[in-house]
């Protein structure tokens, strides 16, 4: 069948229309583009998708509802000193981090948070300002300058718009310095510092204790450093268990020091405090060394320092034995004593190794001190998970508490016969799970529970001593005034768990997460390789110099040799021991060679891959595809 041909006449203007059309469907989508491009900026701001590997810049359901309850406008004001770490690459990646996750927070509050950030200039008003809102400084900048790196929120007036206001805020509270060993808990830091300016009042907790921790006025002893820290940034209340029948409903927390001979009514209120969600921290000892309770010198009988909550720990699944003191020489303080130095292994210095650091109570903290501590573990019927705070080394040992007592003349004593468990023994732990109660018998009772949720937890400390002045700080005379200088983190530690235990459970569902650095496993793995490498030899470097030294003094005069003068042996060995250096060194010369070709090679792989691969293949598939479409359309009629 032969094709319809038509005159030029129509074949012209339907071309001409063609053309017109697809020229004006290209503007009309080129506007629609730009006008997307530009409204986008808008509506896009709160709209983001986190591609990380594991939601990095992803809130978490718990710091959303923080933002979400905000009642009060804030102002968050970010001071990084861009100038001063002009050389310091991860912290300024960091910081890149910080405000990505602020910038979100601002764009989820509706409003209620404004986001500043300021460069702290030397000598400028910025930097008053910061030191004034209680950030501190970090050393090392360029040109010896000051590094701040920290957060300012404050409460604006109430009613006040947030974007002009400059009239004093209600309320300033401060992260003073990101540190990036604590990333994994920037967003509960954060979180946390949210909570608080948009709390009114302070928090009540509760305090129960049998030791002197409130001081004694009428005698002139002050309370102890610790409970004035807790003082300062929680309304404490102190509870007379004889008289308690129902811990309050406005004790965001409960410190239980020492308990002995606690009523049951105190019993049974701690318990049902407990399984209607309520914090608790208990403190318990085997030897409170400030308990005043006396012994009986007629009978020989030793006084009985320890305490216990035998009942309550029953029934969480708890186990623990009031008379045993854990002893652990890797980590034992050293002590004066009769003006001598001596170590004392119940008397103990945890570090870092010893804390969990994957915990925010624990986190930033670097040394623990205790003394005749405790420990815990789990019945086998236990419910709940023990997850430790502080631990011993493996190198510790639990010995009855009568053995410490009886050496507190001679701590060396304790260090006979020591054979250590190979056991981390837990002197500090969150119990978390669902908690029974230990009084089934008032179950008939109205309202009495008989269970607590599943997430529910408990603080125990099986030490007192950690609380008492004299493991952490000590008095210094600064411009003539007394201060209390710290040592030790014991009194961060206890303000770490008030307050991560006041807050809301929003907050308390803010968990640790990972950090935004990405090494270079590959690279890592290169140089490990290679560091074993550069060990071996090093190794058979000093093996041969030690036999080489000890030859030579062998050739020495009055030891074999002959004559006070170098011989003709001793050259010979010094010069074989030279050129084996000088062949040693060439080979850790080679081996540091190809390890850097090998991450040369590894470089240049990726960057192939990536610049020339890559969009080759895109072109690639790309020519392919307009291939196939321009065939596609010849064979159309």
């Amino acid at each position: 069948m032969a094709r319809l041909r038509l005159p030029a006449v129509f074949t012209t203007p339907l071309r001409w229309n063609r053309r017109a059309t697809l020229y004006a469907a290209l503007v009309l989508l080129t506007l629609v583009f730009v006008s997307l491009i530009v409204s986008s900026g808008h509506w896009l701001r709160t709209r983001r998708i986190d591609l990380t590997a594991d939601r990095l810049y992803t809130l978490s359901s718990g710091t959303l509802q923080i933002v979400d309850h905000l009642q009060r406008p804030l102002r968050l004001t970010l001071y990084f000193s861009e100038h001063a770490t002009r050389d310091l690459p991860k912290l300024r990646s960091y910081e890149q981090r910080v405000r990505d996750m602020l910038q979100e927070i601002a764009a989820r509050s509706h409003g209620r948070v404004k986001l500043v950030v300021v460069d702290p200039v030397p000598y400028s008003d910025d930097e008053a300002s910061a030191e004034g809102a209680g950030l501190t400084s970090a050393s090392g900048g360029s040109n010896g300058e000051r590094v701040f790196f920290g957060l300012a929120g404050s409460v604006l007036p109430g009613g006040a718009d947030s974007e002009t206001v400059e009239a004093a805020p209600e309320r300033m509270l401060a992260i003073p310095f990101f540190d990036p060993a604590r990333e994994s808990f920037l967003e509960y830091d954060i979180a946390k510092l949210l909570y608080e300016l948009n709390q009114v009042n302070k928090p009540h907790i509760g305090v129960i204790s049998s030791l002197p921790v409130e001081g004694n006025p009428v005698l002139g002893q002050q309370p102890w450093v610790a409970m004035q820290q807790l003082a300062q940034l929680f309304e404490v209340k102190t509870i007379d268990p004889g008289q308690l029948k129902q811990v309050g409903a406005d004790i965001r927390v409960l410190l239980l020091i020492h308990p002995k001979n606690l009523p049951a009514d105190a019993l049974y209120a701690i318990d049902q405090y407990v399984l209607r969600g309520g914090h608790l921290v208990v403190f318990v000892d085997p030897d409170a060394e400030l308990d005043d309770t006396p012994g009986d010198p007629a009978s020989g009988t030793l006084p009985d320092h320890s305490s216990n909550l035998p009942r309550l720990f029953a029934a969480w699944g708890v186990r623990y034995d009031p008379h045993e003191v854990v002893l652990d020489r890797a980590h034992a303080l050293t002590i004066e004593l009769n003006g001598n130095n001596v170590s004392h292994p119940a008397m103990l210095g945890l570090d870092a190794q010893q804390l969990n650091h994957g915990d925010v109570v624990t986190a930033s903290l670097q040394r623990i001190d205790l003394s005749t501590a405790g420990h815990f573990d789990l019945t086998p019927n236990a419910s709940a998970r023990l997850i430790p705070l502080l631990q011993s080394s493996a190198d510790a040992e639990a010995v009855p508490v009568v053995r410490v007592l009886q050496a507190i003349d001679n701590p060396a004593l304790l260090l006979q016969d020591y054979k250590p468990d190979n056991t981390n023994y837990v002197f500090a732990a969150r119990l978390r799970g669902g908690f029974a109660s230990a009084f089934p018998e008032r179950a008939k009772q109205p309202g009495h529970l008989a269970r607590s949720a599943a997430g529910d937890e408990v603080i125990l400390v099986a030490d007192t001593d950690l609380l008492s002045d004299r493991l952490w700080v000590e008095p210094q005379t600064i411009l003539g005034q007394v201060m209390m200088q710290p040592f030790a983190n014991n009194g961060e530690f206890v303000s770490n768990l008030v307050d991560n235990l006041s807050g809301s459970s929003a907050l308390l569902s803010v968990r640790g997460r990972s950090t935004s650095q990405r090494p270079f496993t590959r690279v890592e793995a290169l140089r490990n390789v290679a560091d074993q490498k550069f060990l071996q030899k090093e190794q058979e470097l000093e093996r041969e110099l030690a036999e080489t030294r000890q030859r030579l003094e062998e050739l020495q005069p009055g030891k074999g040799g002959h004559g006070g003068n170098v011989s003709t042996e001793q050259r010979r060995e010094i010069e074989q021991f030279r050129q084996r250096q000088l062949a040693i060194n060439k080979e850790l010369r080679d081996v540091q060679h190809q390890l850097n070709a090998e991450i040369d090679a590894l470089g240049l792989r990726l960057k192939v891959i990536n610049i020339v691969v890559v969009p080759a293949l895109v072109a690639l598939l790309g020519l392919l595809y307009g291939w196939r479409r321009t065939r596609r359309n010849r064979r159309r009629p």
